[in-house]
């Protein structure tokens, strides 16, 4: 397995070099994994085909800038029918990306990939009974400049886990079982955490309609800290700070906490898109809140189960606007703020660069396709992120 510490570093600073040139330095660590020279002729020019082919990135549309139908099979064999493993992959791409350019925080976020029909792994009904969609959890690294994914995780329920028909024509491996999206969020998480040769960072969980709870108590069990988790403000939780107007003694909702919590607030240099950051600032208040223990597993919340609720409110937004909930009880508020605000920078990166290069448009029916596709258009947005030049971009939430 390729790690962060098997790379000796990129040759290039970050936003150094030309497309083609950053491409063809992350290739030397991104498919070092690959034994044979024609794999990685293909995996080159698949990277090649999602950066630069016009419209939708399909196998066949990349494959018209390099001869058409032979060029198809070819690739087609490589993303669908090949052997090669995409973790170790995933694995390069992140110790790559972390050595250019460290990230301030892992970002945890949803995707939702519309499909027209409910052949392709893992797609179910969406909210309009004539849609259906693919649901995944995606792990990014962030940083001001910049945000990149390196680790997907794909939905999937008891409806795909429990037809062998279904399961057998996607390919699903035996192991997998019915997962929910906190369970999805939780095992992308803890996959590159574990065995990537990273340098542990802040994770910042933003998966709506999720139980942030059993996410917070789940990532605590399996050894991660630094966790901020947004949360909605009907979450129920126990007042823990003295300088509150409220009884500590019953549990009572965020969005009430948070209220009460209003004359703690501070102005904050609030920076999103489209706002100078020299513009209006925000405001900000963080409070010491309980949990039942229950809620966050055995052990999980800690000898008295004490949390940080963060609130935020960015200019003309009624307060609170944004509710976290994090272990890091001892930082700074403000150093939690910034970190909440790297989302902004992943949806961002997602839309300018990740659209932009197929993260979408897979087309195939497979488990395994739809997972290659998915690191090797994660590599190209890396590619296209890398060389961006750094003068006159704006920064993450600028």
């Amino acid at each position: 397995m390729i790690t962060g510490h098997d790379l000796e570093g990129p040759g290039l600073d970050a936003g150094a070099g030309s497309v083609d040139e950053v491409l063809h330095d992350l290739c030397d660590a991104l498919f070092a994994s690959l034994p044979r020279s024609d794999q990685r002729g293909r995996g080159l020019d698949y990277l090649h085909g999602l950066i630069h082919a016009r419209g939708r990135k399909s196998i066949r549309n990349i494959a018209s800038l390099f001869g058409g139908r032979a060029a198809e099979q070819r690739l087609h064999h490589f993303v669908c029918g090949s052997t090669w493993r995409w973790d170790p992959m995933r694995a390069a791409l992140a110790g790559y990306v972390a050595a250019v350019e460290p990230p301030a925080a892992w970002v945890v976020r949803p995707l939702v990939i519309p499909k027209t029909g409910e052949n392709s792994v893992g797609v179910e009904r969406d909210a309009s009974p004539a849609l259906y969609a693919q649901r995944a959890v995606g792990v990014w690294l962030a940083s001001e400049r910049l945000a990149c994914p390196v680790n997907w995780r794909l939905l999937l329920s008891g409806v795909w886990l429990g037809d062998p028909v279904r399961r057998a024509q996607a390919g699903i491996p035996a192991g997998a079982c019915p997962e929910s999206m906190e369970m999805c969020a939780v095992q992308a998480s803890v996959r590159v955490a574990r065995g990537w040769g990273l340098t542990a960072r802040p994770v910042v969980v933003d998966v709506p309609e999720v139980d942030t709870l059993a996410v917070l108590g789940r990532l605590r069990t399996a050894g991660l800290r630094r966790l901020l988790v947004r949360v909605d403000g009907g979450l129920r939780l126990a007042a823990a700070d003295a300088a509150l107007p409220v009884r500590s003694d019953r549990y009572r909702s965020a969005g009430e906490i948070m209220r009460a919590a209003a004359p703690l607030r501070r102005p904050y240099p609030w920076r999103a898109p489209g706002v100078s950051p020299g513009g209006r600032g925000g405001l900000l208040a963080a409070v010491r809140v309980r949990v039942p223990a229950a809620s966050l597993g055995a052990g999980a919340a800690g000898r008295h189960g004490d949390l940080l609720l963060l609130g935020l409110a960015g200019p003309g937004e009624q307060w609170p606007g944004e509710l976290w909930l994090t272990d890091s009880v001892s930082s700074a508020p403000a150093d939690l703020a910034r970190l909440t605000q790297l989302v902004r920078r992943v949806s961002r990166d997602a839309v300018e660069i990740s659209e932009q290069v197929g993260i979408r448009d897979f087309v195939g029916r497979s488990f395994t396709g739809w997972h290659r596709h998915m690191t090797l258009a994660s590599a190209a947005h890396a590619v296209q992120a890398l060389a961006r030049p750094r003068s006159g971009q704006p920064g993450a939430v600028s």
